[in-house]
């Protein structure tokens, strides 16, 4: 056991089950650890280098911008915080933004905004928020209490009131749970902590006209699923269902903590002067990263080579599945998962590390794969290639 692992053991609280390895360099779609072996890396940091590691446009704006100041307070106005702002709503919902620190953060301001909304329509207690059972929306108080997995809830009892789970894809739970005292319906277009569960078109369909007729806001959670990762900016813009609100984090600071609540033009304002704020939000540094990876992702043609590189990804994967080696596959763009015939997803996951590939599993039977947007085939090959060695039918 090296040194790094020993201070983790008695300085660090043990929230996390860690794997074996200090890594001390990244590049690309490899990281690198202590001794200097090269691991190529299908998580991204869960998706949040989704432009690979120190990338050299985002490392530079970084650079550039701590040489000119690293922070001020949200009393005053900052060059980069404007400019990304614009970015993000010329390319989303045209509304205003408000920016935050983690994907967490940004679903909290989307709740006070969604309650605030609700309580603003006079003569009408809308204060409920609707969200789907094995939702993932963070985990303070408020968005551990809008994610609906009991697992995860239990030891902090008691949770929020006015939260209402329903089954995702379900359209009569979800008819039968609306009323007018719902102010929004909170859902991820692609479950990913769940296991990287699509909703369909008909249900989300069905969330939009739900909550017109009663008043109530959609809300999308694009955390996971924003900036690239399905091969859309965000996933919202592959179908024709329009939220007032989208939520944003993860990639978008290059790997620098930020986030973002999109409000659509109508509601931008439902929150004003000393309802909501954040002390680090919108910094100059991670709003520098942010237009420099928003500046890749809006180049000719990145996008569409995302699409084409999920569609490779995914029948690979399904040669696995007509071999009986996996059971399913699913997913969006490079947002992938297989469930396994059987429990063991774990050790399949040790096992990758101990060649070198890093992969994570979301239950004992599914293993996700989020990959960095600029994975080449030959990686994906790398990836399926083990997968066909080591899994048992």
């Amino acid at each position: 056991m090296n040194d790094t692992i020993k201070q983790y053991e008695k300085y660090v609280m043990p929230t996390y089950n860690r794997q074996p390895v200090t890594f001390v360099r990244g590049e690309g779609c490899y990281l690198h650890d202590a001794r200097g072996n090269a691991y190529l890396d299908f998580t991204s940091g869960l998706s949040i280098n989704n432009l690979g590691h120190c990338h050299p446009a985002v490392v530079k704006a970084i650079q550039d911008q701590a040489a000119r100041l690293i922070h001020t307070c949200n009393l005053y106005h900052t060059l980069p915080a404007a400019e990304l702002a614009r970015l993000i709503s010329e390319n989303s919902l045209g509304g205003k933004v408000f920016f935050a620190n983690s994907g967490a953060e940004a679903n909290e301001c989307a709740i006070k905004l969604t309650r605030k909304y609700g309580r603003d329509l006079a003569g009408k207690d809308k204060h409920r928020i609707i969200t789907l059972e094995g939702g993932f929306h963070g985990r303070t108080m408020a968005t551990l209490t809008a994610t609906a997995q009991p697992a995860k809830q239990e030891p902090f009892r008691p949770l929020l009131p006015g939260f209402t789970y329903v089954p995702a894809n379900d359209v009569v739970a979800l008819a039968d749970a609306m009323d007018d005292s719902v102010c929004a319906v909170m859902l991820e277009p692609v479950q990913g902590e769940g296991g990287v569960h699509v909703l369909s078109p008909e249900f989300l369909q069905v969330a939009r006209e739900l909550t017109e007729r009663h008043e109530a806001l959609l809300v999308f959670d694009e955390i996971q699923t924003g900036l690239g990762r399905t091969g859309k900016l965000f996933a919202y813009q592959h179908g024709h269902i329009i939220p007032d609100i989208i939520t944003s984090a993860k990639s978008m600071g290059g790997a620098l903590p930020i986030g973002a609540a999109v409000a659509a033009p109508a509601y931008s304002d439902v929150l004003s002067p000393g309802m909501h704020a954040t002390t680090f939000g919108g910094g100059p540094v991670p709003c520098a990263a942010g237009i420099a990876v928003m500046g890749e992702l809006l180049k000719p043609g990145f996008m569409e080579r995302v699409q084409g590189l999920g569609i490779f990804m995914r029948g690979q994967l399904e040669m696995l599945a007509n071999e009986g080696l996996v059971e399913s596959v699913r997913g969006l763009g490079l947002m992938l998962a297989v469930d396994l015939p059987h429990p063991g997803a774990a050790d399949v996951v040790s096992q990758a590390l101990e060649q070198r590939i890093i992969l994570n599993n979301t239950s004992e039977k599914t293993i996700r794969f989020l990959p960095p947007l600029v994975v080449e085939e030959r990686m994906i090959e790398a990836v399926v290639e083990f997968l066909k060695t080591n899994l048992e039918v």
